[in-house]
């Protein structure tokens, strides 16, 4: 069975969407932007949090991990209670708790109080973050799906690359005193509005899937994700002792466990967590296993840049965030040319977006040493990469997943690009801190494996459906 890059629909189809309001894309995207922000905002605040609460580096490693933990490992739990229980109702659910915590965040007055409130944040968002491409999946049809999945694309990206520039604005303009504080209560108005207009704005869709939920498969996914993903977080930090290769194995056995299950049930005629006949359609199966790969190079360049413009090139948080921008302009500028290339390329626009991250990585390592201008160049090359795969990478994996699935399916695929995320930072830490000298030699060196990763993902493109 072939399928188009970008799904299509009938031209009546492409006129119309069901039940959707011109608010619709803005309250979801509103949501999917302020999760996917935090997710990167916190870094430029550390030395501020350290200070004002006494915290010390096992803390602060918490502050950072402990929202990534509770994302990665609840993605796929959260995707099936919303084809359970209701998307928009799941939706709704998600903001309302990611704003409660967002405040809690701002006025912890202490470590272990900031720690917690990041992991109720990380459950927040794995609860609101599925439902987003399920309502986009369930009500939008034909040229309208493909502009709103781009328009996801777009929010989850600059969430990403601006999210350095945005903490570094509000911590310098130190709004009302609250210094870091703002990163996080900033969210409670935005939230707030966006909650007001849920019900408003983004149409109700029936449950989809029964209603029971699979508690033994949900288990099993949950202390398998977070055997995998535990590690990958505080495993360079440590060294990695032994029990971090314990847990490795152990998530091995679990995810097994889990998949055995979910057969089992599905053949009992039951309603697994997530469906077995997702992986029986290639480009769910592909997509998903490229999403991976590919986002490997993406937290980890993030990362390793932001450290080498701060403690290699002396460059404050806010004018690090700066140099963002050029980044940022240039996934700007692809994301919005993305979808029309798409439906004349198909899957090889996956395999162009990567081939230019990887020459803007070149362009990177040729321009270290030089002026920090001589990086602009590099910097809006990896930011286009970039948004030709991301623009169109939603709507190609979900494109045979259908209503019935369409959460689940989205909750598979974020904790693909979450896991992905994890593991990137942890391999491309190891050559980063491996390398001894400067921390642009280290920077360099880090570049290898992202084009590497890069080029992984042009392979795997090309085993995708061609159209």
């Amino acid at each position: 069975m072939s399928h188009t890059a970008i799904p299509a629909a009938d031209p009546r189809a492409t006129t119309r969407s069901r039940g959707a309001s011109t608010g619709t894309l803005l309250v979801l995207l509103t949501g999917i932007f302020i999760t996917t922000l935090d997710f990167f905002i916190v870094n430029v605040a550390i030395p501020d949090i350290q200070r004002d609460l006494g915290a010390g580096a096992t803390s602060i490693q918490w502050v950072v991990a402990g929202f990534g933990l509770a994302l990665g490992s609840g993605l796929i739990t959260g995707g099936r209670l919303g084809d359970l229980f209701g998307r928009r109702r799941m939706y709704a659910f998600g903001l309302a708790l990611f704003t409660a915590a967002s405040l809690a965040c701002g006025v912890a007055p202490s470590p272990g109080t900031l720690i917690a409130s990041r992991v109720v944040q990380g459950v927040a968002a794995a609860l609101l973050m599925p439902q987003v491409l399920g309502i986009i999946n369930g009500t939008y049809t034909g040229e309208r799906r493909a502009r709103a999945f781009t328009a996801y694309g777009l929010a989850l990206g600059l969430g990403g690359v601006f999210g350095q520039l945005i903490g570094g604005a509000l911590i310098q303009a130190d709004l009302f005193g609250t210094g870091w504080r703002s990163i996080f209560l900033i969210n409670v108005p935005v939230g707030l509005v966006t909650l007001a207009l849920v019900r408003r704005a983004v149409p109700a869709q029936p449950r989809t899937s029964g209603t029971r939920l699979d508690v033994p498969g949900t288990v099993l996914v949950t202390l398998g994700l977070l055997a995998l993903v535990l590690p990958l977080i505080e495993g360079r930090r440590l060294g990695w002792p032994a029990w971090t290769w314990a847990s490795l194995a152990a998530s091995a056995v679990l995810l097994a466990a889990f998949a055995l299950s979910q057969r089992r049930i599905d053949r009992r005629g039951g309603a697994p967590l997530v469906a077995p006949a997702l992986f029986r359609e290639p480009a769910f199966r592909v997509g998903s296993a490229l999403a991976l790969v590919y986002t490997l190079a993406m937290a980890s360049f993030f990362l390793y840049l932001a450290l080498y413009l701060q403690q290699g090139r002396g460059l404050s948080a806010l004018e690090s965030g700066l140099l963002f921008v050029a980044l940022g302009a240039g996934y700007f500028a692809a994301s919005t040319q993305a979808t029309t290339i798409a439906a004349r390329l198909g899957r090889q626009v996956l395999a162009l977006g990567a081939a230019v991250q990887a020459t803007g990585c070149l362009l990177l390592i040729a321009a270290l040493g030089h002026g920090i201008g001589r990086l602009i160049p590099g910097l809006a090359l990896v930011g286009a990469g970039m948004g030709f795969v991301l623009a169109p990478l939603s709507a190609l994996v979900l494109s045979g997943a259908g209503d019935r699935h369409a959460a689940s399916a989205a909750g598979v695929l974020s904790t693909a690009q979450q896991v992905g995320n994890a593991l990137g930072v942890a391999l491309v830490g190891i050559v980063f801190y491996g390398v001894a000298g400067e921390v642009s030699d280290a920077f360099r060196t880090s570049l290898l494996p992202v084009m590497a990763f890069c080029g992984a993902t042009a392979v795997l493109a090309q085993f995708l459906p061609k159209r």
